[in-house]
């Protein structure tokens, strides 16, 4: 959880998995047909003052992605492997996967990762984020088929479907490992409660979600912004210019998990409708917050705030809005626009060697960054988005 007032919980400890040149293993792997792309590194510098719109070449946005996630491969992130920060970087690997010269390479870190973890969840059981990482289990197990990927995420979900989760929602640390206290928390479980639905065909999983999801949007979400707080913290509390606080990438988890449960729930789900609403009145909000540079300001309703870039709650919102214009919930003529401005802002803050700079370190409210500062959940939601991005380009 980006808990800023209790600091992190990880061990910096480097845990590093071979993942490039890992020796073939016979692997048999279900993937579409790929298209090739350079691994040269796009060479703009970041910057905010280039504030380019123009729509993106498939092969450019495949080269960037494959730039991204090669440097994160190669410079393994301090955190746990199954801690909440990985999992946004393991989700976009396996969208890149079938979009480059070598889905074997990714696919093949994403068992090693599993392996590693034994395709387990964090510790704390029932905290979202330690679920967060089941999510690239189920959508391996997609490929591979082998029922050890996802026994243990359905075994602790088969649990929690007996569970009340009647507590009150104002925020307590120690209650975030029982309920879903803090907006983040919605991109973390929700995604992969939907994938174990679709997974298994079984409603209940989906109707858990549905439960709980609602549980925390009543709460949290404020019906007149169209924004959520990240928790009851932030309530009474008002920035400089008077505003509400609303921090980007909080409102990013949240829409992008958002679009992951719609990605993922059945189709005929009684209560897709309901989500598909949200979806839209939310997404509309954030694009209109977009700065003329592309780039989304870290609080949301006080750009002023921190002047500088943020690309973690940039790939999430891009990578949302793409998705619901490729999947006709969203208007493309009035908002690919916004997109092609958010992704062209995320594409300058890749550094030559492939670095995503200008990434918000772990936190739970609006603050600075710079153009050498990452995280892997940063690299993850830009490859989320160039995943979305390329399906808009090749669309028509």
């Amino acid at each position: 959880m980006e808990a800023g007032l209790s600091g992190e919980t990880s061990e910096m400890k480097i845990i590093t998995i071979v993942a490039c040149g890992l020796l073939s293993s016979g692997l048999g792997l279900s993937l579409v047909a790929c298209r090739s792309a350079s691994t040269t590194a796009p060479a703009s510098p970041p910057g905010p003052e280039r504030a380019g719109a123009g729509e993106p070449s498939a092969a450019a946005v495949i080269k960037s992605m494959i730039s991204a996630a090669d440097w994160q491969l190669k410079n393994p992130s301090p955190h746990k492997l199954w801690e909440w920060h990985q999992a946004p970087f393991w989700a976009g690997l396996h969208a890149l996967a079938p979009l480059s010269p070598d889905p074997r390479k990714y696919l093949e870190a994403m068992r090693a990762m599993g392996e590693a973890n034994e395709w387990s969840h964090g510790p704390s059981r029932f905290h979202a984020d330690d679920q967060a990482i089941t999510q690239s289990y189920f959508l391996l197990y997609q490929d591979l088929k082998d029922r050890r990927m996802v026994s243990k995420a359905l075994a602790l979900f088969d649990e929690m479907t007996g569970m009340p989760f009647d507590e009150p929602l104002d925020f307590d640390q120690k209650k975030t490992a029982r309920e879903w206290v803090w907006c983040d928390a919605l991109f973390m479980s929700p995604p992969a409660l939907a994938l174990a639905a679709r997974t298994t065909g079984d409603r209940k999983y989906a109707d858990l979600m549905s439960r709980l999801w609602w549980k925390t949007t009543d709460y949290l979400y404020d019906k007149g912004e169209h924004l959520y707080y990240r928790d009851s913290r932030y309530f009474d509390q008002r920035e400089t210019n008077g505003a509400r606080v609303f921090w980007s990438r909080g409102n990013g988890w949240v829409l992008a998990g958002l679009a992951r449960v719609l990605q993922y729930l059945p189709p005929d789900y009684p209560g897709r409708p309901r989500f598909e609403a949200l979806f839209r009145e939310m997404a509309l909000r954030v694009a209109g917050l977009q700065r003329p540079d592309g780039y989304w300001p870290v609080s949301l309703l006080n750009p002023d705030a921190f002047p500088t870039p943020e690309t973690s709650g940039t790939g999430f919102f891009t990578y949302a809005l793409a998705w619901g214009v490729n999947e006709k919930l969203l208007d493309r003529a009035a908002l690919q626009p916004v997109i092609f401005r958010g992704y062209a802002a995320l594409e300058r803050a890749v550094l030559p060697d492939g670095k995503l700079g200008y990434v918000q370190r772990v936190g739970a409210a609006p603050g600075d960054t710079g153009p050498e500062e990452t995280e892997v959940y940063g690299v993850g939601a830009f490859l989320l988005a160039g995943s979305e991005v390329h399906r808009l380009v090749t669309s028509r």
